[in-house]
Order: structure tokens, then C-alpha cells, then sequence
């Protein structure tokens, strides 16, 4: 078995060390902590542009097809420059959940939007009592009419701040606690009834956001 990075992983390494060295000082990473979006929209077309973003996923919906080996590298590259932009959020945990569980139709639509950079997700899963079971969500949606109203709260959502949109995991069937019965819904956060508190992490950087109240939507999938 050979453990070597290919010559693709070494160039990907070493253009993302660049980027941080040159174009994301410690400088430029405190005035962006200080803006009121409090990262870089700038950055985050660039690695749009490096195929950051496509990376990790398939190309059957806009990705390269690398694999976590690819995503490892990437993170750790940055990872120096303590970058602010939610790669994690939306690519790694968002974007992997959509297209491990989404149809078609819809991995073509939402991943291919975080490849090219227009979509920014967090996924709003954590409740306040669930602590590290998984299955325990008291969040429910509603079937109403030819969409879904959701009622329930979410806590510590990474990245939430910065996102357009959420992907929020709430009960459709089964008890609280049941492994199933369980759906996954893409959530506009602008819509009406989606109540949020942001508040700073460590040294005030990437802040994590709450969400409560009802909101409507359609499931993913």
C-alpha cells in the first residue's frame, strides 16, 4: 500500500499553503474578525475557484471525486492560517450529508451550489438536552398543507452565522429517542419564524449560532 500523496495532493498542499501565507495574514484574519460578516467572501470565491469547494464530492454533481485523504489535506493546509470561511460546515458536514442522503436531483442542485461557491449551509442538528445521542431529537415537522412546519430548537449549529441556508434534522415519526422516524429538511434562514442567538467562541473568532421556533420547508430528501 502506498502512502505517499499523488502529485495532484502535493500541488493542491502546496497552493493552499500559499494562499494562507500570502493572501490570509494573522493581519488581514483580525480585520475580518472585526467585520460585520466576520469572514472573507473573497476567500471563500478562491477556493471556489481551486476546486476547494467540489473537492470531496462526486462528479456525477459538479465535484472532482476526491476522496477524505483530499478533504484531510485541505483542512490541514489552511488549518495555519486559522481561516474563518465554514469549509467544515458547508462542505464537510452540510454538503456530505446531502449527498450521502439526497436524490439526484437534489445532490445536483445543493452540492453543485457549494461547489461553485453560491451556497454557504450549516447543519442544525444538536438539541440542548440530546448531549451525544444522536437519535434523541424532539424537534417535529408537521405536514401542512404542501409544505412542513417545524417546531423545536437547535443548539451549538457550527457556522450557522455565515450560512444562507440550513440543513436541520427533525422528527417525523417514532419517540424522541427512536433511530428512525427522522427527516432531513433544507431550511431558508431568512424565513419567517426562525429565531437565532450568535455568540463568539474562542478570541471572538467563528461565532456558532442557536436556532428555535417554527419554520416551513420542504424535506432533503
Amino acid at each position: 500500500m502506498d502512502f505517499n500523496y499523488t502529485e495532484e495532493q502535493i500541488s493542491l498542499q502546496d497552493t493552499l499553503r500559499k494562499f494562507v501565507q500570502k493572501d490570509y495574514t494573522q493581519e488581514k484574519r483580525r480585520a475580518l474578525l472585526k467585520s460585520d460578516e466576520g469572514f472573507s467572501r473573497e476567500a471563500w470565491k478562491t477556493y471556489a475557484e481551486l476546486g476547494l469547494l467540489a473537492l470531496s464530492f462526486p462528479e456525477d454533481v459538479g465535484g472532482l471525486g476526491g476522496n477524505a485523504i483530499d478533504t484531510m489535506i485541505a483542512v490541514q493546509a489552511l488549518a495555519p492560517g486559522l481561516v474563518l470561511e465554514p469549509y467544515i460546515p458547508t462542505v464537510v458536514l452540510a454538503g456530505s450529508l446531502v449527498n450521502a442522503i439526497g436524490t439526484q436531483a437534489q445532490r445536483e442542485k445543493i452540492v453543485g451550489a457549494i461547489a461553485e461557491g453560491g451556497l454557504l449551509l450549516s447543519l442544525a442538528h444538536h438539541e440542548p438536552n440530546s448531549r451525544y445521542a444522536l437519535s434523541n431529537i424532539a424537534t417535529t415537522a408537521t405536514k401542512d398543507g404542501t409544505g412542513w412546519t417545524l417546531n423545536g430548537h437547535k443548539a451549538v449549529v457550527v457556522g450557522a452565522p455565515f450560512a444562507s441556508h440550513l440543513i436541520v434534522t427533525a422528527r417525523t415519526g417514532g419517540a424522541q429517542r427512536d433511530a428512525g422516524g427522522v427527516s432531513v429538511f433544507l431550511i431558508d434562514k431568512s424565513l419567517p419564524g426562525i429565531v437565532t442567538r450568535d455568540y463568539p467562541t474562542v478570541e471572538a473568532a467563528a461565532p456558532r449560532k442557536s436556532i428555535s421556533r417554527t419554520s416551513r420547508s420542504r424535506p432533503t430528501p
